[in-house]
């Protein structure tokens, strides 16, 4: 497909609280597995991506007590305060020329489907995307006391899902460009505020993140459909 190497990167050294759990959201469990469990999985088990490096907290003590631990493709770096200083932790010890999926630890419903379908636009095209789906609700903008401001026009506006693709080292150039570090709230707006382009790949909608408790029944909901196609 491609001389470059394909690596994953999985942010996963977030707290989580607005789950309301009293252990980081990813490792709660979601049917047979752990949150962190089901989302790593379709990349470990993926044939053209040969490492899957996993950025955890300094004192997290669960990650390492799971099988998944186990695979020889899982390698494990110490992430920092903020989701960009965990990805940054984990591309420093990646090749420049490799090309990297970075992926929420909290994003469990994501498929081989859609991982295959990043890697062959980015790759074809050799230009850096992501995941996003169509947003198809009406969009609101509000003011800070809740009242509504404007209705938005929902005509190309995308959720942003991972996993997110680049090569490495345009990456990390453009993460250790940004003046302000808090302003990077994914990878692809990194590349943004650096003046570069960023594709959009459609995706699947179910690819949800957990944030809040009620996504812990969806998720379980989408799992478990995509668990009986499979054994169909």
């Amino acid at each position: 497909m491609t001389q470059r190497k394909l690596v994953a990167v999985i942010a996963a050294a977030g707290i989580g609280k607005r789950v309301g759990a009293d252990i980081p959201k990813q490792y709660l469990k979601l049917l047979d597995k752990t949150i962190i469990e089901h989302s790593i999985n379709p990349f470990v088990e993926h044939p053209d991506i040969v490492q899957v490096v996993v950025s955890i907290a300094k004192n997290d003590r669960w990650f390492r007590s799971l099988n998944i631990a186990k695979n020889p493709k899982i390698r494990l770096v110490e992430g920092g305060n903020e989701r960009v200083d965990s990805v940054l932790a984990a591309l420093k010890v990646i090749d420049d020329n490799d090309y990297v999926l970075v992926h929420d630890a909290a994003r469990p419903c994501i498929t081989h489907f859609d991982i295959d379908k990043l890697i062959n636009y980015v790759c074809a095209n050799n230009a850096g995307a992501i995941l996003a789906s169509k947003v198809t609700d009406t969009m609101k903008r509000s003011y800070p006391n809740g009242q509504i401001k404007k209705t938005v026009e929902r005509n190309d506006l995308w959720h942003a899902l991972t996993p997110q693709m680049f090569e490495n080292k345009t990456l990390q150039k453009a993460i250790l460009a940004v003046n302000k570090p808090h302003l990077i709230t994914d990878e692809a707006s990194a590349i943004e505020m650096c003046g570069l382009p960023v594709h959009l790949v459609e995706g699947r909608s179910d690819n949800l993140k957990v944030t809040r408790e009620e996504d812990l029944q969806i998720a379980a909901l989408y799992l478990s459909r995509s668990q009986t196609k499979e054994k169909l």
